[in-house]
């Protein structure tokens, strides 16, 4: 799964708004939102959780290393 952490990393990292990851992802902003706020896996359908990881994945820029970190590439 992914973590609240890597959300906000992987966001972080390619320059994307919650509403880029919104529209990317098909997941609203306001979960996306309270998605970030917690710390560890966020209380959130797995589908939403998914589709967040997914579309960070099909950049190619993001990969998933654990469950608490990430690899980036430029």
């Amino acid at each position: 799964m992914i973590t609240s952490g890597q959300i906000r990393m992987a966001r972080a990292f390619l320059r994307w708004s919650i509403e880029d990851l919104a529209k990317k992802s098909g997941v609203g902003a306001s979960t996306i939102k309270r998605m970030e706020t917690f710390d560890g896996i966020p209380s959130a359908r797995v589908e939403n959780l998914q589709a967040i990881k997914d579309t960070f994945i099909a950049t190619k820029k993001i990969k998933f290393e654990s469950e608490n970190s990430i690899s980036v590439k430029e």
